[in-house]
């Protein structure tokens, strides 16, 4: 649906913002310029699609993982991030496959 008051836009997100630090353990400290909720539109919009993929990509510190999580927490969706360590090989990541497969699939 297309937004034409930017404005009311700037307002819901801000409003998703308070939400989301309302009920999260590490609240996010975030300036929502128009720049970064072009970005958060485009990440919610890719993962309520059925299959939604993305990749983003861009410099350290851009907002690329806040700005992900805060589109997730949109739709009230959990997040399962994988935690690289010193070592990490294909042992560990299918370990990490199989927790998060074992976590979704006891929900139903």
């Amino acid at each position: 649906m297309e937004l034409l008051d930017k404005d009311k836009l700037k307002f819901c997100a801000n409003g998703a913002l308070e939400q989301y630090n309302g009920n999260a353990d590490k609240p996010m400290n975030l300036v929502l310029f128009n720049f970064a909720i072009e970005h958060l539109l485009r990440i919610a919009r890719i993962i309520r699609q059925p299959s939604g993929h993305g990749l983003l990509v861009g410099v350290g510190g851009s907002g690329r993982q806040s700005l992900t999580r805060l589109a997730s927490a949109i739709p009230d969706y959990d997040i399962y991030q994988v935690e690289i360590k010193k070592v990490y090989r294909m042992i560990e990541f299918r370990e990490d496959v199989k927790n998060l497969m074992r976590g979704i699939g006891g929900k139903g």
